[in-house]
C-alpha cells in the first residue's frame, strides 16, 4: 500500500525551472498536461496538490505537474498566472483550458473530459474556429457597450481592469461585462478575433475601441463621452423600473427570499391576492436603494407600485386588505 501511495505521489511532477517546464511541454505534447501553479504558504495549493495525486491514480495517461508560482516567476508571466491556486490544461504544447482556484470537483471534471477527448483532424478545428467566431460576435455585440475585463466590475481581479471600471463609472457610462476568468476559450480566442493581445477589452456596438491605454487617451481628449452609451438619468431609470411589471415590489431580498420581516409580511399578502407581480431587491443595487426613497418620498422599505404609481408600504397595503380594497388597487380598477 505504502509502495502504490508512493508511485502515485512520483505521478506528480515538480517543476523547478522555465527549462524543465519547456520540455515537459515538448515531452508530453501527445497527452494531456494538467499543470498546478502553487504556492507553498497557501493551504487551499497544498489540499489541491493532495487532489491532484488521487487523480494521478486515476489517470494514469495523463501528465500531472506542480509549479510553484513565485519560484518560476517566468512561467506564471507568460500565463498571465494572478492567484494561487490555478490549474492549466495542456495537449499538443498548447493551453486549451484553464482553472482558477481550488474547486476540486471542476477539476476533476475537466480532467476527465480533456482525457477523453482526442484531437481533432484539421476540418473539426475550422468548423470549431467558425463556431467560435460567431460566439464572439455575439458577445461583443451582447451590448451597445461591452467591456471584457478580468473579473466583475464589483470585484475587477486586475489593476488594468480596475481602472477600466473606473474611468467607465466616471463618465456615467452605461456598460456590460464578460469575465475572462471565466471562460478561456473566449479569453484567448477574442485576442485572434480582435487582434489585440491583452485585457481589458472596450467594444461599442461590437467594434474594439481599445484597452485601458486608448481609453486614458480618449478620456483626455474628450471624446470618451461622445463614442460610449451613457447610463439613463437616475430618475429615468427609476421610472422605468417602476413601470416593469403592473404590479411592482420594491424590497429587501426576492420573491423566493425576503430578507426582512416587513418585506416577508407583504410578500404574504401578496400572494394571498393570487395577481401576478414582480420585485426588485434594493439590497443589490445602492443607487436604487437610496434614489427611489427621494423619488417616491418614501424613505423606507418594502414600497408597491401598481402601474409607475406608488400605493405605498407594509402598513398601507395592511389597511387596504383590512378594507377590501387592496385587490381591485392591485388589478387597477380602482
Amino acid at each position: 500500500m505504502a509502495a502504490g501511495a508512493a508511485e502515485a505521489a512520483a505521478a506528480v511532477v515538480e517543476v523547478c525551472s522555465a527549462g524543465h517546464f519547456e520540455e515537459l511541454l515538448r515531452l508530453k505534447a501527445k497527452s494531456l498536461l494538467v499543470v498546478h501553479f502553487w504556492a507553498p504558504w497557501a493551504p487551499q495549493c497544498v489540499q489541491m496538490n493532495d487532489v491532484m495525486t488521487e487523480l494521478a491514480k486515476e489517470h494514469p495517461s495523463v501528465s500531472f505537474v506542480k509549479l510553484e508560482a513565485e519560484a518560476v516567476p517566468e512561467i506564471s508571466e507568460k500565463y498571465e498566472i494572478s492567484s494561487v491556486p490555478t490549474f492549466l490544461f495542456f495537449k499538443n504544447s498548447q493551453k486549451i483550458d484553464q482553472l482558477d482556484g481550488a474547486h476540486a470537483p471542476e477539476l476533476t471534471k475537466k480532467v476527465q473530459r480533456h482525457a477523453c477527448s482526442s484531437s481533432f483532424p484539421p476540418s473539426a478545428n475550422e468548423h470549431l474556429k467558425e463556431d467560435l467566431n460567431l460566439r464572439l460576435k455575439k458577445l461583443t455585440h451582447a451590448a451597445p457597450c461591452m467591456l471584457f475585463m478580468k473579473g466583475t466590475p464589483q470585484e475587477p481581479r486586475c489593476g488594468f481592469s480596475k481602472q477600466m471600471v473606473e474611468i467607465l463609472h466616471k463618465h456615467n457610462i452605461q456598460f456590460s461585462s464578460f469575465d475572462i476568468f471565466s471562460d478561456e476559450e473566449v479569453r484567448q480566442g477574442l485576442k485572434t478575433y480582435s487582434n489585440w493581445p491583452t485585457y481589458p477589452q472596450l467594444y461599442v456596438s461590437g467594434e474594439l475601441i481599445g484597452g485601458l491605454d486608448i481609453v486614458k487617451e480618449l478620456e483626455a481628449s474628450e471624446e470618451l463621452d461622445t463614442i460610449c452609451p451613457k447610463a439613463p438619468k437616475l430618475e429615468e431609470r427609476l421610472k422605468v423600473l417602476t413601470n416593469t411589471a403592473s404590479v411592482m415590489l420594491f424590497m429587501k431580498g426576492s420573491k423566493q427570499e425576503a430578507k426582512c420581516g416587513f418585506s416577508k409580511q407583504i410578500l404574504e399578502i401578496l400572494n394571498s391576492t393570487g395577481v401576478d407581480y414582480e420585485t426588485f431587491d434594493i439590497l443589490e443595487d445602492e443607487e436604487v436603494r437610496q434614489g427611489l426613497k427621494k423619488y417616491s418620498n418614501r424613505p423606507t422599505y418594502p414600497q408597491l407600485y401598481v402601474k409607475g404609481e406608488l400605493v405605498g408600504g407594509l402598513d398601507i397595503v395592511k389597511e387596504l386588505k383590512e378594507n377590501g380594497e387592496l385587490l381591485p388597487i392591485l388589478r387597477g380598477e380602482n
